[in-house]
């Protein structure tokens, strides 16, 4: 299916989706130091290490999050591309504008995600 949107409305949504890239990209490199592994023969005490160790966690789970994000981004952009951008890949109906400006490398439509969410 081709994409039903204007061709202005894209553009916005593709110069929304390459920022979103460039942040995500600085982002991950920005916290590269903070999840490298805690070194335990580091002189610091017990809760110090226990801290790093939990912000090390955290550390992860956020570029765990940002890399979702991240692949979330580039299919989008390949759907922008190829013209299918805008369809829910699950029931392959149209995703609504408002959540596509709001989350413009949302794969799914509202109805499909909050099914998602509910299992």
């Amino acid at each position: 299916m081709v994409s039903a949107l204007p061709a202005d409305i894209l553009e916005q949504l593709r110069q929304q989706l390459i920022v979103a890239r460039d942040e995500i990209a600085a982002a991950l490199a920005a916290g590269l130091e903070s999840a490298k592994p805690v070194e335990l023969d580091e002189p610091i005490g017990r809760l110090s290490r226990m801290e790093a160790i939990q912000q090390q966690q955290m550390a992860k789970a956020t570029r765990a999050g940002l890399e979702v994000r991240r692949q979330q981004v580039a299919a989008a952009l390949a759907m922008l591309d190829a013209g299918t951008y805008g369809e829910c890949r699950r029931c392959e109906e149209p995703i609504g504008l408002e959540r596509l400006r709001a989350k413009p490398e949302t794969p799914l439509c509202l109805d499909c995600q909050g099914e998602l969410e509910r299992r």
